[in-house]
């Protein structure tokens, strides 16, 4: 909406000076003039061509200059502010004298022309300042902040905003990151995710709707139970024809990070240098890890591939390969683990019955 309404703006300017441009002619020109109104008419539409031009230049610019603002970190865009205002302020303390000055008439120009220099010179001074010694100046306002402080001395990093896929709510166990304080920073849910959540809710397959309608509670559960850090972001990106392209690019113009449990989305995001936290990463890092001579309480569930074994699953699914554990099918033993081996599929413990289980 805005990308049209600053082109057809830079239209209407064209095509306005292009009309009443005409009555800039020199008189003897004029005068040789047939059909002004149609030259009038000719001159609009050769001003609306280049307002046109004009236009889609200074939409590419105002987009690109856009990105690079919403990439500033909160700090930098404050600090910098602060050092405009200090900079224009100095500018006119400096300036004043100058306007009190006799100049003659023919150089009263140089007066605004000082005060237009003067304002741009200490403003940009007053930025460059900012950015040097913008945490600093921070910290001397609000002295009693100590994120500040540590901002000032560069040894602490702020935590950055952390933008949920589809995925990851249905999934359910972001919810429970969120109540254990492991995961930081703010909680962004796109509007466009949203929708495909909605969208999934409303499938006509059944499964599908189900898994839509626990992702929207859980949404909703996470958004009452921290309501200043779930954030509902309204940003869209028509010419992007995917959610997970959009993901993309959002995660990139805030600096923020894409927490997922897509396989696929997880390596595309990779390859395109956006940070990744990936649940299922996670919980392959939290899983217990099971040592040579480790005891194990574990209920054998079928036979196993070889004539002798049985096998048996943890809580967390990974599959325990028992040794002479047939006979033990539909009941529970303690086992001893022998190996384990990390495949593709998945984790695999090998083990074997306790000798006093054998015994009996």
């Amino acid at each position: 909406m805005l990308d049209a309404i600053i082109i057809l703006s830079f239209i209407l300017a064209g095509a306005g000076i292009g009309f009443n441009g005409i009555e800039e002619l020199p008189v003897s020109a004029l005068q040789q003039v047939t059909n002004e109104s149609a030259l009038r008419w000719v001159t609009a539409g050769f001003g609306a061509l280049i307002g046109f031009a004009i236009g889609l230049v200074v939409q590419t610019m105002y987009r690109r200059f856009e990105r690079r603002f919403r990439a500033l970190p909160a700090d930098v865009l404050l600090s910098r502010a602060v050092g405009l205002v200090i900079g224009l302020l100095v500018a006119n303390l400096m300036l004043a004298p100058i306007f009190l000055l006799p100049i003659p008439p023919e150089f009263s120009f140089l007066k605004p022309l000082a005060a237009v220099l003067g304002s741009i010179l200490f403003s940009f001074s007053g930025i460059t300042l900012a950015d040097t010694h913008g945490r600093a100046l921070l910290r001397l306002i609000n002295p009693n902040t100590v994120e500040t402080a540590l901002l000032a001395e560069g040894t602490f990093k702020p935590a950055s905003t952390k933008v949920l896929d589809t995925s990851c709510i249905i999934d359910g166990r972001i919810e429970e990151l969120l109540n254990t304080g492991f995961v930081e920073g703010q909680i962004l849910v796109p509007q466009f995710v949203l929708a495909e959540l909605q969208q999934v809710a409303d499938a006509s397959s059944d499964i599908k709707r189900v898994r839509g309608r626990r992702g929207l509670d859980i949404l909703n559960r996470m958004k009452e139970a921290y309501p200043d850090r779930i954030i509902i972001h309204s940003a869209d990106y028509e010419d992007v024809p995917t959610v997970d392209a959009k993901l993309v690019r959002l995660v990139q113009e805030i600096n923020g990070t894409l927490l997922t449990n897509d396989y696929n989305l997880n390596k595309v995001a990779t390859v395109q240098q956006v940070p990744v936290l990936n649940i299922n990463d996670l919980t392959q890092a939290v899983r217990p890890s099971y040592l040579p001579g480790d005891s194990l309480d574990l209920k054998i569930l079928k036979e196993g591939k070889e004539p002798t074994q049985g096998v048996g699953y943890l809580d967390d699914g990974t599959m325990v390969v028992v040794e002479e554990g047939r006979s033990f099918v539909g009941g529970e033993l303690q086992v001893i683990v022998t190996s384990a081996l990390q495949t593709s599929a998945g984790r695999m413990i090998f083990a074997r019955p306790k000798a006093s289980m054998l015994a009996s």
